[in-house]
């Protein structure tokens, strides 16, 4: 009997150290947010702020973000690490081929960090391997429209957000400088395509 009882608890004990240690895993995960926006549609992230309810509120500082989308380069662009994960970003640019400034609040969805912990498949020169999607790409196109992925790596992100911002009143001359040199870099290319507001 003292036996069996002994055997109990070194499972137990054993148990819970294994749930221990995956949740300390969990806890370390390097967390991540960037902004993205089309190759040829830079933008200017004028503001980035971050809220977790109870605990922190903060700058996130991004500047200028041009690339990428979409496609072998991204979702992906200009970020940083995030802790703790916010519920709350406000994102304000302003779009230098629309000579327009957006604001959008984005409420994250209180199961998203859930869904960034599942295990997805990634691979590396060393080999494949399996890992959270611990990387929250946020899109800014034209028009305003603002689409969330997930991913760990480039190729298997999954859109879980996609919304409108609002436009807002501001003065496109703060950015006549920059805007001459966006220009200088993607002008021939707005001239034969345009400035597509939907499609995203």
């Amino acid at each position: 009997m003292i036996k069996k009882i002994l055997a109990m608890g070194i499972v137990a004990i054993a148990l819970l150290g294994s749930g221990c240690s995956a949740w300390s895993k969990a806890d370390d995960t390097l967390w991540m947010i960037s902004i993205a926006a089309p190759q040829h549609y830079e933008v200017w992230v004028t503001d980035m702020f971050l809220e977790k309810t109870g605990e922190r509120s903060w700058r996130q500082p991004i500047g200028t973000v041009g690339c990428c989308w979409k496609g072998p380069h991204g979702p992906t662009g200009a970020g940083g690490g995030v802790d703790p994960f916010p519920e709350l970003i406000l994102v304000n640019w302003f779009s230098y081929a629309e000579q327009k400034y957006y604001t959008k609040i984005i409420k994250v969805p209180p199961d998203l960090l859930d869904r960034m912990r599942e295990p997805a498949t990634y691979k590396t020169p060393m080999g494949v391997y399996s890992g959270p999607r611990n990387f929250m790409t946020i899109g800014l196109a034209p028009g305003g429209t603002v689409v969330v992925w997930i991913l760990n790596q480039i190729g298997n992100e999954i859109e879980v957000m996609r919304m409108q911002a609002t436009e807002v009143p501001g003065d496109p001359s703060r950015f006549t400088e920059r805007t001459k040199g966006y220009l200088e870099r993607n002008g021939d290319y707005l001239r034969e395509h345009g400035i597509p507001m939907e499609g995203w």
